[in-house]
């Protein structure tokens, strides 16, 4: 009778007290609480693919989603929606697809110009394969050096690095002067939805918070080492902050509208 009510207790707990779970053969997403999702890509095993994608004309996440038709795509890069050019840099199949050097809005901004340095060499996700077709994930500095052996197949730029250190003023997406923060890019110091990719052990994961649990960046990054990142770093959040698969659709612009947007990572 112990050992059936003992049971009973576990089975309730599991039941109950565990985060749902929602599963499929490539990924898994976590929902650790009410507006905060985990996407586990299970890249060692899987027969799709890690891929950036991007636009001419700025598109929404759900509408990339249902024309290629992924198993999940979320959004990525920085861009300006004056013009519509990238504030990120993007590489597919070895080659740069956007450079934000052909922003002019960004390059001849006066007040940006002694901080381009930072801006340009802002981390991205990086994706290498040898000769042999073995992949890697990174996450690195623009301007870091390949690893000998490797090409970069692919990568997508963003910010800041999160983990192992959150590099919010080597970013420039805070302006420190005699110790005093005057500015920040990316609202990057307050409670937003959020977008974030994380790997461990060359898997790869996905971080989705909502504007049901909005997170600064220093919150998401404690998030992102509490499940055991060794590398994180921010996508574009705010109202850019879009995932759609089949198990979930997340919005998170105004008035649970989708935004339009430039760059976006798929699992296809």
């Amino acid at each position: 009778m112990k050992k059936f009510l003992l049971l009973l207790i576990i089975t309730y707990l599991f039941l109950f007290s565990a985060p749902d779970v929602f599963a499929s053969s490539p990924y898994r997403i976590v929902r650790e609480k009410q507006g905060i999702y985990i996407v586990e890509v299970n890249t060692a095993k899987t027969k799709y693919k890690l891929t950036p994608v991007y636009v001419s004309a700025l598109e929404t996440n759900n509408s990339v989603y249902n024309r290629l038709k992924p198993k999940f795509v979320v959004n990525a890069g920085f861009f300006d929606p004056k013009n519509q050019k990238t504030v990120s840099y993007v590489v597919i199949d070895g080659k740069v697809v956007l450079d934000p050097k052909d922003n002019e809005n960004l390059m001849t901004n006066k007040v940006l110009e002694p901080y381009m340095d930072k801006i340009l060499n802002r981390s991205e996700f990086r994706i290498y394969e040898d000769d042999k077709g073995k992949v890697i994930y990174d996450i690195a500095p623009h301007n870091d050096e390949i690893p000998k052996g490797y090409i970069l197949k692919h990568s997508i730029q963003g910010g800041p690095l999160l983990f192992p250190d959150l590099k919010l003023e080597e970013e420039f997406f805070v302006l420190v002067r005699d110790g005093k923060i005057i500015s920040e890019s990316a609202s990057a110091l307050q409670k937003y939805a959020r977008t974030a990719i994380g790997i461990r052990e060359n898997k790869v994961y996905i971080f989705v918070i909502t504007n049901e649990a909005p997170m600064t960046l220093e919150e998401i990054a404690d998030l992102t080492h509490r499940w055991g990142m060794t590398k994180a770093m921010a996508f574009d959040g705010g109202g850019s902050t879009s995932f759609d698969s089949y198990e979930l659709n997340v919005v998170s612009d105004k008035d649970s509208q989708a935004r339009k947007l430039k760059s976006f990572l798929m699992l296809k």
